[in-house]
């Protein structure tokens, strides 16, 4: 197990800085790891200390919140950190009424189909996520300045997604229905989640975080023009906020070979990419002026060594060392996965990638 200090003092710049080189394309000694949904799941220390516990009861204790997030660095030898927390936590916020249910995800209690539910969604208020800045605060003086605390946020069409199916779907039929038959609703809805998904990855930068992801996680059962019309313009909006650039940001979602250009176009410095396209065609599609992140299927790493480090090595290979690569899972850690494993392919990626950074 890889060891992590613990001191009061933090600085603006990581030891670590691999994870911040990468986002800004810059020269790096080998490609910075690190994996979504890294942050329990699989630990078993994560699974001791949420015995009789809630995901939000952890959030709501800053010291809880930083030694989850912790956990990962101290074990796996990851790049980075990413903020334990949730894409609904927003939605909490502003007084939403849903439910975290373990095994089916968010259950909004009263789902959002008409433009008088649409004002229910105000904008955020000071105090309203007061526990996530404490949270950052708490996660930053725990990593002593070892690694970076990536923040992150759902993006406008995710958030809208489970507000009006009212909980996770397949086929986003009453999205979808919503999205074509009553425009102006659609336009209500997305145009306050792009103030509260700004506000609250405002919110992260302002406590403190290195770098942020916005997660389009259903962007990809639409069609190149439906993200266009319908989503694109309001993910740009969150992308390009004034109060966020001061930190890189990753544009990540699932599914979306066919949208990388669009959502290049949406915004963000680095693109993170599934396992459903190769990593170099997909950077050939979105350019080299941006970084890119992946892009392992998450259950290779459930696969004999032979395979994860075959897989692995031919990531590797086809980033050809461009500045900008960042390695990671085409989507979450999943909980079967052996830490041990996950530390191991860390590792190798550190080890074959090795270059000179000047």
């Amino acid at each position: 197990m890889k060891t992590l200090a613990v001191v009061a003092n933090v600085s603006s710049t990581p030891v670590n800085d691999r994870l911040l080189r990468a986002l800004h394309r810059e020269p790096v000694d080998c490609t910075p790891v690190w994996f979504m949904r890294q942050a329990g799941r699989s630990l078993p220390e994560y699974r001791a200390l949420k015995e009789g516990r809630s995901l939000l009861d952890i959030c709501r204790q800053p010291e809880l919140c930083a030694e989850v997030t912790a956990q990962p660095v101290a074990r796996l030898g990851v790049d980075a950190a990413v903020l334990y927390a949730d894409i609904v936590l927003p939605m909490i916020g502003v007084g939403i009424d849903l439910d975290i249910k373990e095994g089916v995800g968010p259950v909004i209690a009263q789902p959002m189909r008409s433009s008088e539910d649409a004002l229910r969604l105000r904008p955020l208020q000071p105090g309203d996520l007061d526990f996530v800045s404490e949270g950052i605060k708490c996660t930053l003086q725990r990593l002593a300045n070892a690694v970076p605390l990536i923040g992150f946020a759902a993006a406008p069409f995710t958030l809208a997604s489970y507000l009006i199916e009212g909980r996770p779907s397949r086929d986003f039929q009453k999205t979808k229905r919503l999205m074509y038959n009553a425009p102006d609703v659609w336009q209500d809805i997305m145009s306050r989640l792009v103030d509260i998904t700004s506000g609250y990855l405002s919110l992260q930068v302002e406590a403190g975080v290195h770098a942020l992801q916005l997660f389009d996680s259903w962007a990809g059962v639409l069609s190149p023009d439906d993200y266009s019309r319908y989503v694109q313009p309001y993910s740009t909006q969150v992308l390009d906020s004034p109060a966020l650039r001061a930190v890189p940001i990753i544009h990540f979602g699932t599914g979306t070979a066919g949208l990388l250009e669009a959502m290049r176009d949406a915004g963000g410095s680095t693109i993170g990419v599934d396992w459903r396209v190769s990593l170099d065609a997909a950077w050939t599609r979105i350019g080299y002026d941006r970084g890119i992140q992946g892009n392992m299927d998450p259950l290779i790493a459930q696969a004999p060594w032979k395979v994860v480090k075959r897989e692995a090595s031919a990531i590797l290979k086809r980033a050809a060392h461009r500045p900008g690569h960042i390695f990671n899972l085409g989507h979450g850690v999943h909980p079967d996965t052996d830490p041990e494993q996950l530390a191991r392919l860390v590792d190798f990626v550190h080890d074959a990638s090795s270059r000179d950074a000047s």
